[in-house]
Parts: structure tokens; C-alpha cells; sequence
């Protein structure tokens, strides 16, 4: 019910919001939320460490791919052109009898990032077990 006011002759209402009771509620809820506030713990994400191999490989294959998105795999000096379909069978057959290869992809930073995800996809599909990509360092 509104308040009234007697002023003179007759009762007014009085039509304004009365701001006390919300402003105590506010600072109560400041005051909780800045005691709970140090007691939340930030998500921390546990990345995986990666340390040196054991062993270097016996021989490392690198595939090439270039501006135009060919690719070329190079085995020890020898360099040769081939698509995205005979990679896996010119890896497997290069890595057979060498127990422990690796393959290193080497991109041009300027092509799609998808043609870099279609080699390593096909790389795994065909049972290759150690893949890395090859970076340069920024000086």
C-alpha cells in the first residue's frame, strides 16, 4: 500500500520507488560475490609433455608440399613427384626394411591448412607410426 502523505487540506500518495531495500540488497550481493570470488579455482588444463625420442630414426622420409599443393617425397637424395592416392604406397615402400623411419611433412605456410590434414589422414590410414611436421623457427 502506498504511503500518504497529509499535506494541507487532503491525503496524497506518494508515487516514488523506495531505493533503501535495493541498495541493501545489492552490497549484500557485492559482498558475496567478492568473499566467493578468490575461492573459485580457474580451469587448468593439463597439456601433454613431449620429451626427445629415445632413439633417432634410422631414416627420415620428407614429403614436400608446395605452393601449387603438389606433393614430392624425398628419400635420402632422391626426389620424386606423386598425388595425394600412391603417397601411402611410396611411404610403406620406403620405410619397409627400415624399421624406424619417420616422416616429416614439410608445407608452404601459404596453402590450406586441409591439404596438410589430407596427407596426415592419409599417412594414417595406411599404418605410418611417426609423423611430424616440420617448422621454422621465427628469429
Amino acid at each position: 500500500m502506498p504511503s500518504l502523505v497529509s499535506r494541507g487540506r487532503g491525503r496524497r500518495t506518494i508515487n516514488e520507488i523506495n531505493m533503501v531495500p535495493f541498495i541493501d540488497v545489492m552490497l549484500v550481493l557485492l559482498i558475496i560475490f567478492m568473499v566467493t570470488a578468490p575461492l573459485i579455482a580457474p580451469s587448468v588444463i593439463d597439456l601433454p609433455s613431449v620429451g626427445k625420442a629415445a632413439k633417432q630414426p634410422d631414416q627420415v622420409l620428407q614429403i614436400v608440399i608446395g605452393k601449387d599443393e603438389m606433393l614430392s617425397l624425398k628419400v635420402r637424395d632422391r626426389t620424386s613427384s606423386l598425388g595425394l592416392k600412391d603417397l601411402a604406397g611410396a611411404v610403406l615402400q620406403a620405410q619397409s626394411g627400415v624399421p624406424n623411419s619417420a616422416v616429416v611433412i614439410s608445407a608452404d605456410k601459404n596453402i590450406k591448412y586441409e591439404s596438410v590434414v589430407k596427407v596426415m589422414d592419409t599417412l594414417q590410414r595406411a599404418g605410418v607410426q611417426r609423423v611430424g611436421l616440420s617448422v621454422q623457427l621465427a628469429n
